[in-house]
């Protein structure tokens, strides 16, 4: 599998970095704010990675809602083709719970009850441009095999 990153969804981003720093010597990338849809948020990245921490902090109504708390939100895996990745969920009862291709962005978070989390699924096609924002010069990650998957 092509495990990246653990995510947590944070009402405070740089109250979070600095305790996760503290108590784990963490290290990060400088946050950046974002837009998707009507919702903006902060996110941010553990350095060095894979795997990466990401740390988001999202208002009321989005997909990274924290204002109940801090929550562990998900993990993150790459795939090579999404809509396969979304299918084999879909096929074993995991729904996709948001989707960011509808904002021309190709990722989308399928909820898994057992852990109280997602599972992101992002298309390979952003792994160079993770790389160049979140950990210049580093090295290609993997990918998902849907194929593999499949024989499992």
């Amino acid at each position: 599998m092509a495990f990246y990153h653990v995510g947590f969804a944070v009402p405070d981003l740089v109250a979070a970095m600095r305790e996760l720093r503290a108590a784990a010597g963490v290290e990060w990338a400088d946050p950046r704010p974002g837009r998707i849809g009507e919702w903006s948020f902060r996110i941010v990245f553990s350095l060095p990675g894979p795997p990466f921490v990401e740390l988001v902090e999202g208002g009321p109504g989005s997909p990274w809602n924290a204002s109940a708390g801090p929550r562990f939100h998900h993990l993150g895996f790459w795939t090579d083709d999404l809509g396969a990745a979304e299918r084999r969920l879909e096929r074993r009862g995991l729904p996709a719970k948001f989707s960011g291709c509808p904002f021309g962005r190709p990722y989308a978070y399928h909820h898994l009850k057992s852990i109280g989390a997602d599972i992101e699924l992002v298309d390979a096609v952003l792994q160079p441009d993770f790389l160049a924002t979140w950990q210049p010069g580093g090295e290609p990650m993997g990918t998902l095999d849907e194929r593999a998957l499949e024989e499992q």
